[in-house]
């Protein structure tokens, strides 16, 4: 049985870095928010849906208007829920789907938001990448031209470090390339020899 690694970190704490170093070990990963944004615009079923949610103004020229739906559901935690609710069960499918493609030894699945919700109880380890504050505000405002005002708002939808590390399987503190990569190769070491307990 391929095994499920939910990986997720905070904002600028480096995820899609660490991804590529797994995928340069071989490994399948599925970053589940990049592709429920493509369900979004390839799915008919959710743009219908997001359509009847939040009217016509959901989409211009057949792309998500992303600006227009992160002003209503930025303030309004009853339509993110609602968003969610329409969402989440659209990429679980499609994760499934990915997941038969597959005979890997195990998957990486990235999650934004993972143990807020309860999330890691669906995956066979967690990682958590963690990094210093300062570095993540200043790799965000460097990354999406943002102020740090928008960063630190940002923010405060996630749990803090202190909250998930208790919670995660592997932590890869991400302050230094060099050790990040050792700590890679060593938790892949770690999850393949999960498979021969069993």
């Amino acid at each position: 049985m391929t095994k499920i690694i939910g990986l997720t970190g905070g904002i600028g704490s480096g995820k899609t870095s660490i991804l590529k170093e797994f995928k340069t070990l071989g490994i399948p990963c599925y970053q589940a928010d990049l592709e429920a944004k493509r369900l979004m615009e390839e799915s008919e079923e959710l743009i219908g849906h997001i359509t009847k949610l939040f009217g016509l103004s959901s989409y211009k020229e057949n792309r998500l208007n992303r600006e227009f739906i992160a002003s209503i559901v930025f303030n309004n935690p009853d339509a993110l829920k609602q968003l969610t609710n329409i969402v989440h069960p659209a990429v679980e499918k499609d994760f499934t789907d990915w997941l038969t493609q597959t005979s890997a030894a195990y998957v990486i699945k990235e999650v934004a938001i993972l143990f807020e919700h309860g999330g890691e109880k669906k995956m066979d380890a967690t990682i958590l990448t963690t990094a210093p504050m300062e570095d993540r505000i200043v790799r965000v405002i460097n990354r999406d031209k943002c102020s740090r005002e928008e960063v630190l708002a940002r923010m405060k939808n996630q749990w803090d470090d202190e909250k998930k590390i208790p919670l995660a399987d592997f932590v890869i503190e991400n302050n230094n390339w060099e050790e990040t990569i050792k700590q890679i190769k060593y938790i892949d070491k770690q999850i393949r020899a999960m498979n021969h307990e069993h």
